[in-house]
């Protein structure tokens, strides 16, 4: 009996048998499909992340918004439209800018600066959420809530019609960089402006790049609680992630009662702050949080400078 014949390869696919053929093919669905997932953000990050090596710590808040809440719904129907966003980012900016002055501060040379203006930057979601800006609200301690709100408002109209700030302008010019030397570029300029201590102002690539501190909602996209990395080469000393509010049974003067409760994130710079640090900005957070009718008015700090000057 001959033995059985061998499965004939199809004539019309004859030219994929040879296995570089193969390796093409495959590579080249490969490519069509990564296209999809690799935004400019991931591209970059490809460049900027190296093995984690470096001293970060971390922290976890929860802080009844309860009356922050009921602040937001009074505000809006007065036709004053603010977000818990905009709570969180105008009360970060007075913790930092008149309670804890000394985390306002990057690494230059080996040695602590201090800032000179206080930065909020607070990230915004553009096109869906399928990509991000940056919103940096400059002398964020002095305004109202109601100022960071049009700010902020006004600044995103201007984004979303193509109006980017420099910084966030470089995702996309490092982006157009080919991989092997993407990684080259971003380290050749975290070299110049942190290791050296040199400003690339063309760029958008300053000390305060980035700003004082960072601050991202992940809660708008159903998250609960969420942590963030340290950019590398933005000198920032914390980045805050604010997750969604939720409704939870708490104790409150010996009694189960529901109230409004948020939860933050931050991960910190160990060389600029430390556990102490981390409690007095959560603390002022809170503090201000709950009781959020402090954060419509000018702050008591500013009317103080005012009468002394």
């Amino acid at each position: 009996m001959s033995p059985p014949r061998a499965k004939q390869f199809p004539s019309h696919l004859k030219v994929f048998k040879s296995p570089i053929w193969d390796w093409l093919f495959l590579y080249n669905i490969y490519l069509g499909s990564m296209k999809k997932l690799n935004s400019p953000w991931r591209i970059i990050s490809t460049a900027v992340y190296g093995a984690p090596n470096e001293g970060k710590i971390y922290g976890y808040l929860e802080v009844d918004v309860t009356s922050a809440w009921e602040m937001i719904v009074a505000s809006r129907a007065a036709g004053k439209r603010i977000t818990m966003t905009h709570l969180v980012a105008a009360a970060v900016g007075r913790a930092i800018g008149w309670d804890i002055p000394e985390m306002n501060a990057f690494v230059k040379r080996g040695t602590l600066v201090q800032r000179g203006e206080v930065i909020v930057t607070v990230s915004v979601n553009m096109h869906g959420g399928k990509e991000m800006t940056s919103v940096k609200l400059y002398d964020a301690h002095k305004k109202t809530v109601f100022e960071i709100a049009d700010e902020i408002r006004n600044r995103v109209a201007k984004a979303r019609s193509g109006d980017e700030n420099d910084t966030m302008d470089n995702k996309f010019f490092l982006a157009k960089i080919p991989w092997p030397f993407r990684r080259m570029a971003f380290l050749l300029f975290r070299f110049i402006t942190n290791t050296l201590g040199i400003q690339i102002k063309s760029m958008g690539l300053g000390h305060n790049a980035f700003g004082s501190i960072l601050l991202s909602n992940i809660g708008s996209h159903g998250l609960s609680t969420g942590w963030a990395a340290l950019f590398p080469g933005s000198k920032l000393p914390a980045v805050l992630v604010m997750g969604k509010e939720e409704d939870k049974a708490v104790v409150r003067d010996g009694k189960i009662v529901i109230r409004k409760i948020l939860p933050l994130t931050g991960t910190f710079d160990h060389r600029i702050m430390d556990g102490y640090h981390g409690g007095m900005l959560a603390h002022h957070i809170k503090r201000y949080l709950e009781n959020a009718d402090l954060l419509a008015e000018a702050p008591v700090e500013l009317k103080e400078e005012a009468l002394k000057s």
